[in-house]
């Protein structure tokens, strides 16, 4: 599949809905230097190609799961996209990634209950065929969080 086509406006399009996705398109269109048509149309395609998105993103304060881990799983190279598969659609894990390095996965979860994570990581991940190790890791501060960059998929 190519990678997606994005002229300079479309990326300043992007760029200005990332900071405030409210914003409206007559003003966005003033900023552009185009007609609001144009940025309608531009909206409407990148939405229709599957490129943005528009969504409500929360803290970690608004819901009941505040503590966020990840669970870093090395496992077969041969078995890496079913592994991946299986944990995400575990009902704790929030993202799962395949990654280079020393793990295969990386997988992400917010939790209230240690003894849920360690049954998530310890009793599910690690005994699935194929896992050889799982390191959890708990985030204890979170100095900077990027949430335009929350919702990665592939």
């Amino acid at each position: 599949m190519a990678a997606p086509q994005l002229d300079q406006l479309d990326t300043q399009l992007v760029d200005l809905l990332s900071r405030d996705a409210r914003v409206s398109n007559r003003r966005i269109a003033a900023e552009l230097g185009v007609t609001e048509g144009t940025v309608r149309g531009r909206i409407k395609r990148l939405q229709q190609e599957g490129l943005i998105t528009f969504t409500a993103i929360t803290g970690l304060e608004m819901g009941a799961k505040t503590r966020l881990a990840f669970i870093s799983v090395h496992v077969n190279v041969s078995d890496v996209r079913t592994i991946a598969r299986q944990i995400a659609a575990m009902p704790l894990i929030n993202g799962v990634m395949i990654t280079m390095g020393q793990f295969n996965i990386l997988a992400t979860c917010l939790f209230d209950d240690l003894d849920k994570l360690v049954e998530t990581a310890s009793d599910k991940i690690l005994a699935l065929p194929g896992v050889h190790h799982v390191e959890t890791s708990i985030a204890v501060k979170t100095f900077k969080y990027n949430t335009r960059v929350a919702r990665i998929s592939n």
